[in-house]
């Protein structure tokens, strides 16, 4: 009776392969510029704008570049870690299909959803972002306001603005993955060239004796306090993962793993760059926080010109564009990847038949941005911070899936670090006793996001992808044992 259960299990596992085969997949068509280009776009935005007197406030000119040393080089063996995870397991659901192989199918969804908050909420941030630049250019685009929340004015033209950001780049990567990434590389690389150029022309006015004193707190508090905001800033690198499934054909499993630190290491030099600038060309203490755009206000200061100020304001306009891009597909991909895998409604993991994208989820993830954007930067900003605890909750899990997976040595002590760090990273930001903990206006965020997902969660029970994986010897190429 038993063989011939298992035999039909056989031919029912058959056919659901073949019907996989023939069914539309993501197009292969990403190659290690583009998979560099994407998470980085995913790592950096505008935030580097909004919230570099911040950063100084928080740790000074050297307690900044210590603390964004110190957590970056934390990253790196995380980062080694989903190097070995995408090349074992290619799938867009990323942390919520490494999670599915060896625990709950509850916690797999739980996953999967604080990630996607971590990338979704980046696109609203930075439509948003796009009205506050313009109308610090512009201040006529300042008025019409239409509501206020948390004394923050809403106003139609900003809104206008984002919309104008949302439907376009919709469009593009509705369009194909490729058009995407090739938007995502263009601007990549020329934010990085006006970042130098900007960077260069600070240099020749300013002064050393800006940097002092070199810390805001004592050094260690220092060095915490802008730690605590790294998984936020530097968050961006697990993303090559959501793409995976749509490498070209010749792409080398071991370029992953080049994509991710590649990302790391450029997005602290990136950091290195802009601090060290900004300290420099004016006394990093003069920089308030009722500042719109101190970055901005430093470099006008220094060189008494205001065509320095027009140059920022476009490097932000270009990054704005990279993260919501790479952002969008990222999302974009996760719904898809997480509804194909049963954990959503199945609507979302429907495949455009020509242009080979998940065509429901990237119109889902632009609708869900535009209303998003109503809330305000009121109403985002705490739920921003949560973002950054999704975060490092995202590695966790995966350094936790990589523990079960019979790794070797190497990739094993990689993980259980990565797991003591993430541990940390988590708990400053809920202890409360620990400075620049969650405050209640943090919490109840994490609450609703939470109570959307139950909401939304899949009721459906017969698709289990999260059965617990026999696994296999370890592959002498990754390091690890085949799911």
């Amino acid at each position: 009776m038993s063989s011939e259960g298992d035999r039909r299990l056989s031919v029912s596992d058959c056919d659901e392969a073949q019907r996989r085969e023939s069914m539309t997949t993501l197009a292969r068509k990403l190659r290690l510029a583009d998979y560099f280009a994407l998470a980085f776009g995913v790592m950096v935005g505008t935030a580097w704008l909004v919230v570099m007197d911040d950063i100084l406030q928080r740790g000074g000119p050297l307690g900044a570049i210590l603390g964004f040393t110190a957590g970056a080089l934390m990253l790196l063996p995380i980062g080694y870690v989903y190097g070995l995870l995408v090349q074992a397991i290619p799938d867009a659901a990323g942390e919520a299909a490494y999670v599915a192989r060896f625990f709950p199918r509850a916690l797999s969804f739980a996953t999967g959803w604080m990630v996607f908050l971590s990338y979704f909420l980046t696109c609203p941030f930075e439509a948003l972002a796009a009205g506050k630049i313009a109308g610090y250019l512009f201040p006529s685009l300042n008025r019409l306001e239409l509501y206020s929340l948390g004394g923050h004015p809403v106003y139609l033209p900003h809104i206008l603005l984002g919309l104008l950001i949302i439907v376009p780049l919709t469009w593009v990567n509705y369009r194909g993955v490729q058009a995407g990434a090739r938007l995502g590389k263009w601007t990549t690389f020329t934010f990085l060239t006006l970042v130098i150029v900007f960077a260069l022309a600070g240099a020749q006015h300013g002064s050393s004796a800006n940097f002092h004193p070199l810390f805001s707190h004592s050094p260690l508090i220092s060095i915490l306090l802008v730690w605590q905001v790294v998984p936020w800033l530097l968050a961006g690198f697990e993303s090559v993962g959501k793409y995976a499934e749509e490498a070209s054909p010749g792409f080398r499993g071991h370029d992953f793993s080049v994509a991710i630190l590649l990302t790391i290491f450029v997005g602290l030099a990136f950091f290195w760059v802009v601090i060290s600038a900004v300290a420099y060309v004016a006394p990093w203490e003069s920089l308030k926080g009722n500042q719109q755009f101190a970055t901005a206000v430093a470099f006008e200061r220094a060189l008494h010109a205001h065509w320095i100020v027009v140059l920022i304001m476009a490097s932000a306009l270009v990054a704005l564009l990279q993260a919501f891009n790479a952002n969008l597909i990222a999302s974009s991909r996760l719904l898809f990847a997480m509804s194909r895998n049963g954990l959503l409604n199945p609507r979302m993991s429907y495949l455009h038949s020509v242009n080979q994208t998940p065509s429901t989820a990237l119109i889902t993830v632009g609708v869900a941005t535009s209303l998003a954007m109503l809330l305000g930067e009121a109403g985002l900003v705490p739920i921003l911070e949560v973002g950054a605890v999704a975060s490092a909750i995202a590695w966790m899990a995966a350094c936790a899936s990589y523990c079960c997976m019979k790794p070797q040595f190497r990739g094993l002590a990689a993980a259980i670090f990565g797991l003591v760090v993430t541990t940390l990273m988590v708990l400053v930001k809920v202890v409360p006793i620990v400075p620049g903990h969650f405050t209640r206006n943090e919490w109840i965020a994490l609450a609703i996001w939470a109570g959307i997902g139950l909401l939304i969660r899949s009721p459906s029970q017969e698709k289990h992808f999260g059965q617990k994986a026999d696994v296999a010897p370890a592959s002498p190429s990754t390091g690890v044992t085949k799911p």
